[in-house]
């Protein structure tokens, strides 16, 4: 009877042990072999503002108000300072610009990243009062991006944010302090 009892107790923990590596190898064919990556996206962030002439000549944007329809140039150049990327990107009425630099590719992992290589300049204001540009930031010249340490994670790819700025057009016409026109 002992024996029966251990006979049964030896076959029983053999098919279980058959049971759990068939199962396993059933799922091991439907994990992938080779995951691909996703690739990584750069967009840039940041606001246009219409200076306030109390602050003209300055780099404050106190009483600035956001200008919408304002147009910025996203400019990337590479190690061998020749333009890789060049794309204009317009402001929503708030004054956000949210741009995807879709097709920027770096020739050089280091050189040619995006905190480097790419500058964002103003480009045009919808406002004939507030049209000139002022150098807040080097919006003139190029303002530099800025990491803010934000990811987006898409399912079709990942996104990397950055920020610059925030960029003012001037007013074309500030009258003299004293007056009120």
């Amino acid at each position: 009877m002992a024996y029966t009892k251990l006979t049964i107790m030896l076959s029983s923990l053999i098919l279980l042990q058959l049971a759990s590596i068939s199962s396993t190898s059933a799922t091991d064919k439907h994990v992938p072999s080779k995951t691909v990556p996703k690739p990584v996206e750069v967009i840039v962030e940041g606001m246009v503002y219409c200076q306030s002439c109390k602050y003209s000549g300055t780099w404050s944007l106190s009483e600035a108000k956001p200008l919408g329809s304002a147009k910025v140039s996203v400019v990337c150049k590479n190690y061998k300072n020749r333009v890789t990327y060049y794309k204009t990107f317009q402001t929503e009425e708030s004054g956000y610009f949210y741009a995807e630099l879709t097709g920027y590719e770096m020739s050089h992992p280091i050189l040619d990243h995006p905190l480097h290589a790419c500058r964002i300049k103003l480009v045009s204001s919808p406002q004939e009062g507030c049209n000139l540009l002022s150098n807040i930031n080097y919006g003139m010249y190029g303002a530099p991006l800025h990491y803010e340490n934000k990811t987006l994670y898409r399912k079709e790819y990942n996104a990397v944010v950055y920020a610059a700025g925030p960029l003012a057009f001037r007013p074309s016409y500030c009258p003299p302090e004293g007056t009120h026109a």
